[in-house]
């Protein structure tokens, strides 16, 4: 090897061991984040560090420049190249292994993991043999970086027998199969295949994986972005043979622990995904952020879900479980179907939400509240006064919905409950339940669990009523402020109260019940119910900063708390959850700050 060879070699070894791209400063809601971000494979990839963090990873990020200048130097003066070993004979599919190998995985070595991370681990390392590994959530959830982290953390001797596969929609099941059957002859154990679902012949061909390899002492993890046909392929072709792992649902805690944003309001805005957002709505620069604003949010929605039913469908058994959805999605109204659910305020999943003509329901209650709001300087009936029409239709068009006469698709029940169970299958609804002290039947509460969805539908009515000539022409300026405010506000408020309600349940066991309680007038927001020592503890949940005795008066008031103990036994705690600091009032009820709340459970 010549001197020149040696150094350039070096170089290149020195450069991979330091980190690339930029760093970033952001100020949010007054707070300055600085962020470590840099392009990989065409995407921006980024993660929150400390102002110290920040200077010592601009240095060595100024070093690596400096290294990369002289090494193209030196790659200009040298007159031959070392060529590039080819696996095309090989393999059929994308196979990467060896030195590219650790140089795709070299990045994610400094990420923050995970929960779920550790499941993956756990499957890698166990013996159980005859059983394939299931990583699957929606786009931009962590599933091709946990990967990614699980290949950089395996010894030196399980990385060499470990392969990592990147799936195209031109790669068949055979063309696998080949691949693998070569992997195996080579001694590799350790196959990664991403985006596995795009393979067409997947769902109905994935038993290949656990009946063949991985019962040869194989370890296969296979991820993808279509929920629904992992769903399919471990019901029917894997059945009792697969380790799952869900990465689409992201709790506030492991939100704010992987992007270092402390702020329940920046999770309701972009909660869902692991980009951080732009906090300039209608900002056409980075395409990163899911929920940046409409389109970003719409397309998300048609891609990200609508698509991802429509691709399981047809893939699975040749189509003929694709039922009513394929003639919703044909005539381009599935997206628009799914959009109507998530802005219903009740988030009732009945036919006549899907069939009747649209209203928006953050237009109505914004218009009610501003007509009777305490203080006189906020009350205002601008929004009774202006042509409620005309919002509502670039409303509608900004969310592909369609009201009936303008459908091609005639809505029946089976539509409502298909939509329904798909969602629940991708992981995007959790039921809650509210109660009556008067007892009867639990009525049923869908909660969303991506709060960027639902948020940014009501930043598109902002967005419509800013657009919108009579509006503009007959509000003042202290009316537009006031307006958007309090559709935003209104939106968040029902948004928390969405979010403790199911962060809660998810967090205890099967011996608490949590629900809303309704009384002849008022409610509890929520209600833990400890079944063992019949006690409970009450909750009202506020958007709000300030401490205002009429945020605790349901907690507060005498009879209620008399017909909650009689059905629920003692009460050991009223407390109210909100965005200021914890506090007890003289008469017992506490005040808990919601973000340090959420990260308290599990």
């Amino acid at each position: 090897m010549t001197k020149k060879t040696d150094r350039i070699s070096k170089l290149k070894k020195m450069i991979a061991e330091l980190p690339a791209g930029s760093i970033s400063r952001k100020t949010i809601n007054g707070k300055v984040y600085f962020y470590h971000q840099w392009q990989e494979n065409g995407r921006t990839q980024g993660y929150s560090v400390s102002e110290e963090e920040a200077a010592e990873i601009k240095i060595q990020i100024e070093r690596r420049r400096a290294l990369q200048k002289e090494l193209r130097a030196l790659e200009k003066k040298k007159n031959t190249t070392v060529p590039t070993p080819s696996n095309n004979d090989l393999f059929k599919t994308v196979v990467v292994f060896g030195d590219n190998l650790a140089s795709t995985v070299e990045s994610v070595k400094r990420w923050r993991k995970r929960s779920c991370y550790y499941n993956l681990i756990k499957y890698l390392d166990a013996p159980v043999a005859d059983r394939v590994c299931l990583v699957y959530g929606l786009r931009r959830t962590g599933k091709t970086t946990m990967l990614r982290q699980a290949i950089a953390d395996m010894s030196k001797e399980k990385f060499a027998k470990c392969a990592y596969i990147k799936a195209r929609t031109s790669d068949t099941m055979a063309d696998i199969n080949h691949d693998l059957k070569t992997l195996s002859a080579l001694g590799y154990k350790y196959i990664f295949i991403d985006e596995v679902t795009l393979m067409q012949d997947f769902v109905d061909s994935a038993a290949l994986f656990s009946d063949v390899f991985a019962a040869q002492g194989m370890k296969i993890v296979l991820s993808g972005t279509d929920s629904l046909g992992f769903w399919f392929a471990a019901n029917e072709e894997l059945y009792d043979r697969a380790t799952m792992i869900h990465t689409t649902w992201i709790s506030f805690k492991e939100h704010s622990y992987l992007l270092g944003i402390n702020d329940i309001d920046e999770y309701i805005r972009y909660g869902g995904t692991l980009r951080v957002g732009e906090t300039n709505f209608g900002d056409a620069t980075p395409d990163d952020a899911s929920f940046r604003d409409d389109e970003s949010s719409r397309r998300y929605i048609d891609t990200a879900i609508a698509r991802n039913i429509q691709h399981s469908l047809s893939c699975y058994k040749d189509g003929e479980h694709f039922k009513g959805l394929y003639e919703l999605y044909q005539n381009g109204e599935l997206t628009g179907a799914i959009n109507r659910i998530i802005e219903d305020m009740n988030h009732a999943f009945l036919l006549s939400v899907l069939d009747r003509d649209f209203e928006s329901h953050d237009y109505g209650e914004a218009a009610s509240n501003l007509r009777r709001a305490r203080d006189v300087d906020e009350r205002t009936d601008i929004l009774d006064r202006i042509n409620r029409n005309d919002i509502t239709t670039h409303l509608m068009q900004i969310l592909e919905i369609r009201n009936k006469n303008a459908s091609n698709t005639t809505l029946t029940e089976a539509h409502v409950s298909e939509i329904k169970a798909y969602l629940k299958v991708l992981d995007l609804i959790e039921a809650s339940q509210v109660l009556s002290i008067f007892g009867g039947i639990p009525t049923e509460y869908t909660i969303f669990t991506q709060p960027g969805m639902r948020f940014c539908q009501a930043q598109a009515l902002v967005y419509s009523l800013m657009q919108n000539s009579e509006f503009l022409s007959t509000a003042s300026e202290y009316e537009k402020t006031l307006v958007t405010n309090k559709i935003l506000d209104s939106v968040r408020g029902r948004m928390m109260e969405d979010i403790v309600l199911l962060e809660t349940a998810k967090s205890l066991s099967k011996r608490y019940r949590v629900f809303k309680l309704t009384f002849l007038a008022g409610e509890f927001d929520m209600v833990i119910y400890d079944t063992e020592n019949n006690s409970c503890e009450i909750y009202e949940i506020k958007h709000s900063k300030e401490r205002v005795s009429q945020q605790y008066r349901h907690i507060n008031d005498p009879e209620k708390l008399a017909e909650t103990e009689r059905k629920y036994g003692r009460i050991t705690k009223r407390a109210v959850i909100y965005r200021g600091d914890a506090y007890i009032e003289e008469n017992g009820v506490e005040y808990i700050n919601v973000e340090d709340y959420l990260k308290s459970l599990y």
